[in-house]
């Protein structure tokens, strides 16, 4: 016999049944849309990627490769502009040192002529052009540092000079 308290009771259950298998709908239906979300998203991404890897990465690979290039073409001309530049600090190092030794050599004549001109007179003058000497050798001692001060001012100049166009050219190049 079924009263109506399991009647009710029985329909009791079947509505919370229902009710749950709603709740269970309805969660089910926000994780399908949450679902379709993220695959949204991926596919999005997945369509950015593959529109990169057809495209966006050919062009960059273009890029890479004529940045290579101009890197390459960068390095040589900077070497070549490197020997160009050790090679006429040479060429200038030997000239001045050639203009020094020349310079150094009338000196030298010129006082040997002037002491020869005196070594001629008497011994007291002799003395006299001994002294005299000292202070030419002093002098001329003193004209010798000052010039090799002045060859290496020149020297510090020239590489200056040097590394200024080396930085110069390198900006022209934009690196």
């Amino acid at each position: 016999v079924v009263t109506r308290d399991d009647v009710e009771e029985s329909l009791k259950a079947v509505f919370q049944l229902v009710k749950d298998k709603e709740q269970l709908l309805q969660d089910l239906r926000s994780q399908i849309e949450e679902t379709k979300k993220k695959i949204s998203e991926t596919q999005r991404e997945r369509d950015y990627w593959l529109e990169y890897k057809n495209v966006g990465s050919k062009i960059h690979a273009e890029r890479i490769s004529s940045l290579e290039k101009d890197i390459a073409e960068v390095k040589y001309e900077l070497e070549r502009t490197e020997e160009y530049y050790r090679e006429a600090l040479k060429v200038v190092k030997e000239e001045n040192q050639k203009l020094f030794d020349r310079h150094m050599q009338l000196l030298s004549e010129a006082a040997l002529k002037n002491a020869v001109g005196y070594l001629d007179k008497n011994c007291r003058r002799e003395i006299e052009e001994n002294e005299w000497l000292k202070e030419e050798v002093k002098i001329y001692q003193k004209e010798e540092s000052d010039l090799k001060a002045s060859v290496q001012l020149l020297e510090e100049e020239n590489t200056n000079l040097v590394t200024k166009l080396i930085d110069i050219k390198l900006q022209h190049l934009g690196l």
